[in-house]
């Protein structure tokens, strides 16, 4: 059995803590806050409070996705060696950066210009132009958070499978 540094020590449970936080935030916010607030606000209420999460929710899965490389066990370099590793983390950081700085800020324009449009006119006037550009980018960043959810599963299921439980 190798013997573990003082680093690896410290390195290993803050790796672990650092998926973990990112894998939970994935899932709350996707699959459990937006169903709640979609079913418990008005469309004007949610509109402006996904305007707000959203951002942030998007900077917070890009730093958890640095920081859970970053105190990979032995070290950042380490995963770059580990093909099964860095694939994951490519996909995640890819897709979860589309969404910070291509398609998170495009869907928040188009919702909020859709509806400073449904004010101006009348409300029941269709707007296909800007609701076609919405859906489009809408479904675009919801594919890609998808994405990275699957890709930090991914991760996870090859982090698990190298637990030892014998000491369990």
């Amino acid at each position: 059995m190798r013997r573990l540094t003082e680093f690896h020590v410290i390195l290993a449970p803050a790796h672990l803590f650092a998926y973990a936080t990112l894998l939970g935030t994935q899932l709350y916010q996707s699959f459990v806050m937006v169903k709640v607030a979609y079913q418990a606000l008005p469309a004007h209420s949610f509109t402006d409070l996904q305007k707000r999460v959203f951002p942030i929710y998007f900077r917070g899965q890009t730093a958890l996705l640095i920081l859970t490389a970053i105190t990979f066990p032995h070290g950042p370099l380490a995963l770059a060696k580990r093909k099964g590793d860095w694939i994951p983390f490519f996909v995640a950081g890819a897709t979860a950066l589309l969404n910070l700085a291509v398609y998170g800020p495009r869907t928040s324009r188009l919702m909020m210009r859709r509806r400073r449009l449904a004010n101006q006119i009348d409300g029941s006037r269709k707007l296909p132009g800007v609701n076609r550009d919405f859906s489009w980018n809408h479904a675009m960043s919801i594919h890609l958070n998808i994405i990275t959810i699957g890709a930090t599963l991914c991760y996870g299921w090859r982090l698990a499978s190298k637990l030892n439980f014998e000491h369990w």
